[in-house]
């Protein structure tokens, strides 16, 4: 009699171990299947154009106004790119001022190195006065040859001397040659002595700009990038 109860007692677990396995097969059969997790696609977004500056004093910064207010940062904040500035206050095409070295120099030292940028702007001639033109534009010349060869696709933009009160016979000289080398270059040229400045871009010594006056040569140089 326990034999048969014992046997009764496993086969009824057996049986309701039975139903519970059909049970859940019957709840897996009827659910959805999860979906595999697909990694969301990311956003991308366009690169913030680069432009890289090679100057003097005008483009570095002088006297109260620091590099970060110059027309050079200010015309990058106005287009919404990013900077790099090179050069020094002194130099220029072959004016190697007090740091020893001219526009070329600088960019071989300062930005040759670096990835490519969208925009690379010259700016100078002002303390090249010195020099008789036709060197200063051979000089002009040579630093564009170097820079296409480190960075063949950049868009290359050379800038006048800048002079915002009234200038000397030789800076005329300066501007003409390097306005008929980038003509032959093919490169853009740019004139700050073709515009009149107010009397209020100018610091007490007569030749550099005020912040004001950066702001006005940003204003100038952004509208010609853009």
């Amino acid at each position: 009699m326990r034999g048969l109860t014992h046997r009764s007692r496993v086969a009824r677990v057996v049986a309701l171990a039975g139903l519970g396995t059909a049970f859940l097969s019957g709840c897996n059969a009827g659910a959805e299947a999860t979906p595999p997790l697909v990694p969301a696609t990311p956003v991308v977004r366009p690169a913030t154009p680069v432009v890289m500056f090679v100057g003097d004093s005008f483009t570095v910064g002088s006297g109260p106004v620091p590099r970060w207010e110059t027309y050079a940062a200010e015309t990058a904040r106005l287009l919404g790119w990013q900077p790099v500035i090179a050069g020094a206050g002194g130099t220029g095409y072959l004016s190697k001022g007090r740091v020893g070295r001219a526009f070329q120099r600088s960019f071989e030292v300062e930005l040759s190195w670096r990835p490519p940028p969208d925009v690379l702007v010259i700016s100078g001639g002002h303390n090249d006065r010195r020099w008789d033109p036709a060197r200063v534009g051979r000089a002009a010349e040579r630093l564009l040859d170097v820079v296409r060869g480190h960075w063949p696709d950049t868009r290359i933009v050379m800038v006048g001397p800048i002079w915002l009160l009234g200038a000397p016979a030789k800076a005329y000289a300066v501007r003409d040659a390097l306005a008929e080398v980038a003509r032959r270059e093919d490169v853009a040229f740019l004139d700050p002595m073709a515009t009149r400045w107010p009397p209020d871009a100018v610091l007490p010594d007569g030749v550099h700009p005020t912040a004001a006056g950066h702001e006005r040569i940003a204003a100038w140089l952004a509208a010609q990038l853009a």
